[in-house]
């Protein structure tokens, strides 16, 4: 199972966090402000028109909404269940819990026997099936035949009220075990994996609940206690703190009775506690360095930016597709094509509610050292800082985010699908119809306030810089130091 997903329409590429996830000059040279050279003039995109995505979105008695948008196309149907609860939710000493139950949710509840999950979706033809964890969320989904609907809403229902009547201590032990070992998998032994960790860290310094990877930590794993995790459950795992997306082709007449069926019955909770958590502004310099078993170095840059749909993530989501998407990138046209020092360049931001990520990432090439690698790039990133880009930057930048947004709307389901994208607009901004904002929001994005957003917050002084040096498996002494 997969521990984060890729937000609707993002323009995130990074690997980062794989246990869940990851970026004025007053004079200045010539040759850092220009733009790489074009090989043929691109137009400024035409504004597109958002697809249409109708949604109906009420609210149970017991708290739980409801989002239903019919679509007769195939004959199959999306469930897409977010939980409103992550990382960001998690306290110091308890990290972990919003991934450790990704995995115990599929153990069985109730009426559901344990490990019969995914049986009872795969022996009625579910072609999809899966859950993952994120800092802001987590989120449980199927697509099934439309005749099996009815399944699908109940396996959801039951384990929504009714996981806590199974989860014993020597279950918990079980799946703290599985996470533990998933850990080592992803993170410490896995290359860059230990880098990607300590770079979050550095941004969000404890006790910021994004402070390392979702996954949390083997100490904070081992010391939750089956209270502790049960409490976790009855505060976030409620209907009032979560959204159902039923997305595809279901029968409109019965489909609500269906919903109050299975979810009507089951009890409300306290509201969550509210988020105390805040990212603190970056005022100087944070960098480490770092050994791993790996061969070939890399050096990672960030920022904390402005949260999720606030004014200037759109110009910074456009900016990191300018710097790092493709080949006419900016990056890759300086470090891997011109200079050939790097092997591959990537760029994103990542929206969160806390705080966002802008990112950079540099693989090098086998001999290059780490600080020749950040210096070409700086000088790179600097030339956004102090010119805008071209309009046909900016346009490809945008019809990069037009095609990503379509093509995961060709689905029901599934990560970018249509019951995802009406799940992530209406978690982020309380409305599951924003998707023709988004692209009004994006297609505002102009040369001059890309470079005026990234001018104010991508900075020298308020930057994370991460080295990694590859060194020889004898000489690692058991891994990164």
């Amino acid at each position: 199972m997969r521990v984060r997903s890729l937000p609707a329409g993002s323009l995130l590429t990074s690997s980062v966090l794989a246990a869940a996830l990851l970026i004025g000059v007053a004079i200045t040279p010539p040759a850092l402000a220009a733009a790489p050279p074009e090989a043929a003039p691109v137009p400024p995109a035409a504004a597109q028109a958002a697809p249409e995505l109708p949604v109906e979105r009420y609210v149970l008695d017991n708290g739980l909404e409801v989002l239903l948008s019919r679509d007769t196309k195939v004959p199959l149907v999306a469930v897409n269940l977010w939980y409103h609860v992550g990382a960001k939710n998690e306290v110091p000493g308890r990290s972990g819990f919003a991934h450790l139950f990704e995995h115990i949710m599929f153990q069985g509840s109730r009426n559901v026997a344990e490990d019969t999950f995914f049986q009872y979706l795969e022996a009625a033809g579910a072609p999809l099936v899966n859950g993952t964890t994120d800092f802001d969320r987590t989120n449980y989904f199927e697509t099934v035949p439309t005749n099996q609907l009815e399944l699908a809403l109940w396996l959801e229902s039951d384990r929504m009220g009714f996981l806590l009547d199974t989860l014993t201590q020597e279950r918990l032990d079980n799946q703290k075990a599985v996470v533990r070992k998933e850990r080592q998998q992803s993170t410490e032994n896995v290359p860059y994996g230990v880098a990607e960790e300590r770079f979050f860290q550095l941004l969000f310094p404890a006790p910021h609940p994004y402070n390392g990877v979702v996954i949390g930590s083997h100490q904070d794993l081992e010391a939750a206690t089956l209270a502790d995790v049960k409490g976790f459950f009855k505060t976030f795992y409620t209907p009032n703190n979560a959204t159902i997306a039923i997305v595809g082709d279901y029968d409109p007449a019965t489909i609500k009775p269906l919903v109050q069926k299975y979810f009507g019955s089951l009890p409300t909770s306290a509201e969550p506690p509210p988020l105390s958590a805040k990212a603190e502004p970056i005022k100087a310099e944070r960098r480490t360095a770092l050994t791993d078993e790996v061969e070939l170095p890399k050096v990672y840059f960030g920022w904390v930016t402005p949260n999720a749909f606030e004014p200037g993530d759109a110009d910074l989501a456009i900016a990191s597709s300018i710097l790092a998407e493709g080949k006419s990138s900016r990056l890759y046209t300086e470090l891997v094509a011109t200079q050939q020092i790097a092997q591959s360049v990537n760029a994103y931001q990542y929206p969160l509610t806390l705080g966002s990520v802008f990112a950079v990432e540099i693989l090098g090439k086998p001999g290059q050292s780490p600080e020749a690698l950040e210096k070409a790039a700086w000088t790179v990133i600097e030339g956004l800082r102090a010119a805008p880009p071209s309009d046909a930057e900016i346009a490809r930048a945008l019809r990069t985010w037009q095609a990503d947004t379509l093509r995961g709307l060709e689905s029901l389901g599934g990560f970018g699908g249509k019951a995802d994208v009406l799940n992530y607009y209406n978690h982020h901004l309380g409305d599951p119809a924003w998707l023709p904002k988004d692209f009004a929001r994006m297609q505002a994005v102009t040369p001059a306030t890309v470079q005026k957003v990234f001018a104010e917050q991508i900075k020298s002084d308020n930057r994370v810089v991460v080295h990694v040096t590859p060194v020889p498996v004898a000489a690692a002494a058991g891994g990164a130091q």
